[in-house]
């Protein structure tokens, strides 16, 4: 197996607080001998578990850049009991381009797990993520939001996992984290995810989807920000008790949890993110952009449930996921 062209500039086993890169080639007109300059901060103290926390895996999310770059400015080693990885800016091409992709390759970081040591370079990030973090973690979270093209409610979210032991552990970090809801999430697409990747390797994993719209608010990022010092707190790397907070449990057990939409047009949301939805009930119009006199498409949901995601902004292709409904289970 080749070894990463990935060098980074900190040492995993040395206590302290360290700021550093992960330095990856790249040679590019303007700059030959070039490297891409990737920000990582670790923090370690002593024996203890280890937490790997990651934002931008899609470079237009970031309550996670923003929530984990003031974690990393603020962590003090003397708080910390193990080991604390951070990487801010995972995709960090994507997110300098606030683009979902890396403007380099087109590569969809969080579609290309586990990467490939001599493949473009967001296989070559994967590739490092795979075999030098992931390995050294026993809790990981992933922070996501819907990006320029998604609107979610705030939820944190585990997966259904064959091995139930880790499933449950996992439910419980998810619960630690305390999103104003948390999700029993169904994939459309789950190959290449780092999610996948983590679980295969018995982890913990906890992701997210705390907003969207191509920015974060003051809401999205408090919530980001407390679930960061709770995961870390349920790890075992912060002392600390963590108090009850409520949180709405929602699942989503089959793909009738998404619709689809089959036109090109203006999209006109007729229900709120949080509405409550019953099967049948209007939920949006796709009207004609090409000429007036045309009556607009309606999209009726599929199921009961609460409305958990949305399609962003106004105009809307076929093929977009419109909506998500999912189960309130309590």
């Amino acid at each position: 197996m080749l070894n990463s062209p990935i060098t980074t500039t900190v040492d995993y086993s040395k206590d302290g607080i360290q700021h550093g890169f992960l330095k990856l080639p790249y040679s590019r007109d303007d700059s030959a001998w070039g490297a891409l300059m990737i920000p990582i901060t670790v923090a370690q103290r002593g024996i203890g578990p280890t937490v790997l926390l990651t934002g931008a895996n899609h470079g237009d999310e970031y309550e996670g850049p923003v929530a984990l770059i003031k974690l990393a400015n603020a962590i003090k080693a003397e708080d910390v009991k193990g080991r604390v990885i951070i990487l801010p800016y995972m995709n960090y091409p994507a997110f300098r381009a606030g683009q979902r992709t890396s403007p380099i390759d087109k590569g969809n970081l969080n579609r290309s797990f586990p990467g490939s040591a001599n493949g473009t370079p967001t296989q070559k990030i994967a590739d490092y993520v795979q075999r030098h973090l992931l390995p050294l973690a026993d809790y990981t979270l992933d922070i996501h939001s819907g990006g320029r093209t998604l609107d979610f409610l705030p939820f944190a979210a585990v997966h259904v996992l064959d091995d139930k032991a880790q499933q449950a552990r996992c439910e419980l970090a998810m619960r630690a984290f305390a999103a104003p809801y948390s999700m029993t999430m169904l994939e459309l697409d789950s190959a290449g995810m780092l999610d996948s990747a983590a679980e295969a390797m018995g982890k913990v994993f906890v992701s997210t989807e705390l907003g969207g719209g191509g920015s974060a608010s003051a809401k999205t990022i408090a919530i980001a920000d407390r679930g960061v010092q709770r995961f870390l707190v349920h790890a075992g790397v912060y002392t600390g008790a963590l108090s009850p907070v409520e949180t709405v449990m929602l699942d989503m057990p089959d793909s009738s949890c998404f619709i689809t939409c089959l036109d090109d047009g203006l999209l006109e949301m007729c229900k709120d993110l949080g509405d409550m939805i019953v099967a049948g009930e209007l939920l949006a119009r796709v009207h004609d952009v090409t000429r007036t006199g045309v009556s607009a498409i309606e999209y009726r949901a599929s199921r009961n449930g609460v409305l958990a995601s949305r399609h962003f902004p106004g105009l809307i292709a076929c093929g977009d996921t419109l909506a998500v409904i999912a189960d309130v289970l309590h």
